[in-house]
């Protein structure tokens, strides 16, 4: 399942007043959804072909200001513009907002006429094609976890996010009875991001207090990346329609388990999938094991596209199911990698380390480079570590802190081959300002802790 409205059927929508709004999105460097709401007249007319947007959109901060220091864009080069290239084989109907459609589009330079390659769809089409042209086709699923809260979005805000109220009461992992309180939320989402071509399974309480967990089918890894994005802002519309606020802070209070984002994935070839061999210990070829090597050896280098804010570190914490080494393991939820249906055709890898605020395109093209680059070199796979991986001091630590992780990207070699200079350069760049605004401020907890005893 995909994208499930053609452009002759909106036309056809369009003429009998079914849709009468289209919204043309592009990613940006923070995976949101950022665009223009096209009347449909005007979309059939000449948007379904491009339209344009301000370049500064893959230069801002989360807060859209406007940092200085990057190459692509500037106040002295002017802030021009990109194209929007709306791909048609995403346009889908949008069922929680009325009488609107949506199309996903790529960015193209308005000059050169070629991709911006920093653009995070772009990066993810790189490396897919980079495995394609090995003869592989990699296959994804992300897991979304996030918390309802009981306030609004704006109610949160002007109580300066003091005493935030999660829907659920206590810890709801799994739980049948307390997530019947929230299906008035969550039957919504799981419906309607269905009704708009997102392939949900399942929806269930996770391990704190008020925390979701949504998932969605197996897919090719850009479509997997284009579902979680669709997902995201539809559980953030949704709850919002409900009077509620959804959040996929990692770690929203110190108190609190912290939120993930799982990537499962494994690479298909024409005979099905290339990880599994029936004849191989726990059924996993020799490909499977050199790009779990991969993996591992570069994990350092593309952790600031799997953690990048500074809220992000907040969640590596022992005894939280949020992983702190680099090790891979058997069905073991205390390893950054875990390794699930061995002994079936379904054999495949889960990295355990990103948090619910990835860009899943960057997230997911990081994987893609570490994991091919360990089928290239051959690497050669340790045998798997057992029992508790938290305590395990020989095995190497994720790194624990944004600085930490900005500078292993800014030295990847590895990232440098596979991306490009061009990109690393560019997010290295973005955790930096993240880092630069995070260190200006005086926070609640350092002014409580030294105004009276410093």
């Amino acid at each position: 399942m995909t994208a499930n409205l053609s452009f002759d059927t909106l036309k056809e929508e369009a003429a009998t007043g079914q849709i009468d709004t289209v919204l043309v999105c592009m990613v940006d460097m923070q995976g949101r959804l950022m665009g223009k709401r096209f009347h449909v007249s005007s979309f059939l007319e000449a948007g379904y072909h491009e339209t344009h947007c301000c370049n500064y959109l893959l230069a801002t901060d989360i807060e859209m200001a406007t940092p200085d220091g990057y190459a692509a864009t500037s106040w002295e080069k002017g802030y021009g513009d990109y194209v929007m290239k709306p791909d048609l084989s995403t346009l889908r109907r949008v069922p929680w907002l009325e009488g609107t459609a949506m199309v996903l589009c790529d960015l193209i330079d308005h000059h050169t006429h070629e991709p911006v390659p920093h653009a995070p769809r772009q990066v993810l089409k790189a490396q897919i094609a980079r495995a394609e042209a090995m003869g592989f086709t990699p296959m994804m699923a992300t897991e979304l976890e996030f918390f309802l809260f009981r306030q609004s979005y704006d109610e949160a805000r002007k109580s300066g996010f003091i005493n935030l109220d999660p829907l659920a009461g206590y810890n709801a992992d799994y739980s049948i009875f307390l997530t019947t309180k929230e299906e008035y939320v969550m039957r919504p989402i799981r419906n309607m991001l269905v009704a708009a071509g997102v392939p949900v399974e399942n929806s269930k309480g996770e391990a704190e207090t008020g925390q979701e967990e949504l998932n969605v089918r197996y897919a090719g890894a850009l479509l997997c990346a284009d579902h979680h994005t669709i997902a995201k802002q539809a559980i953030k519309e949704i709850a919002l329609a409900h009077g509620h606020s959804a959040t996929f802070l990692p770690k929203w209070h110190h108190k609190k388990v912290g939120s993930a984002a799982h990537i499962h994935q494994s690479l298909f070839s024409e005979d099905g999938n290339v990880f599994y061999n029936a004849e191989a210990k726990l059924t996993m070829s020799d490909t499977m094991k050199s790009y779990v090597a991969g993996l591992l050896k570069y994990s350092p280098d593309i952790t600031a596209f799997l953690a990048p804010y500074v809220n992000s570190y907040k969640r590596f914490l022992p005894g939280t199911f949020a992983p702190t080494k680099i090790a891979w393991s058997i069905d073991n939820r205390t390893a950054g990698y875990r390794l699930v249906g061995d002994g079936t055709k379904g054999v495949r890898i889960e990295c355990r380390i990103p948090g619910s605020d990835i860009n899943p395109y960057l997230a997911c093209a990081a994987q893609l480079a570490a994991g091919l680059s360990g089928i290239e070199e051959g690497l050669t796979l340790d045998d798997p570590v057992t029992g508790d991986v938290y305590g395990m001091e020989d095995v190497a630590s994720i790194p624990h802190t944004l600085r930490a992780a900005t500078e292993t990207l800014r030295e990847s070699k590895m990232l440098r081959a596979q991306m490009g200079d061009w990109v690393v350069d560019h997010y290295a760049r973005a955790a930096e300002v993240e880092q630069e605004a995070f260190d200006a401020v005086v926070t609640d907890w350092e002014i409580a802790r030294g105004f009276e005893r410093a």
